[in-house]
């Protein structure tokens, strides 16, 4: 079982940066896939960006391509999402998941909530124009 904790959300400005973190506990956080996930209001959550265990497998939404950057430090047990060039459409509560299912497939694909064991609490981020 993993415990996942987000940090790193505020107020920005349009065109500004923001690293959010997601820290996990346990001692097999290495063996987890993590995505993160958004959700605006009165907007079902979407996928916005995942990456595999090894690190060696990165995916990402159409919107943030270029913008967004996912990256993990297994021995720190922590997952960022670099968010630069921020636009007021990024404005969304940002959660980030675990799974430890292996290797994404058809079946468990990255960008479906449904695939993931482990959920944090959210940060809010807010972009202003």
């Amino acid at each position: 079982q993993v415990h996942l904790v987000e940090s790193g959300g505020g107020l920005v400005q349009a065109g500004g940066s923001l690293r959010l973190s997601c820290a996990a506990s346990g001692r097999t956080f290495s063996s987890y896939n993590i995505g993160w996930f958004r959700q605006a209001p009165g907007k079902e959550r979407e996928f916005v960006a995942a990456i595999s265990w090894s690190g060696g497998r990165i995916y990402y939404v159409d919107s943030v391509k270029g913008r967004f950057f996912i990256s993990r430090d297994n021995a720190k047990n922590t997952v960022y999402l670099q968010m630069n060039s921020l636009k007021p459409e990024d404005t969304a509560v940002y959660y980030c998941a675990a799974d430890n299912g292996g290797t994404y497939t058809s079946a468990r694909p990255y960008s479906t909530d449904k695939t993931y064991d482990y959920w944090g609490q959210g940060t809010q981020v807010t972009v202003s124009s």
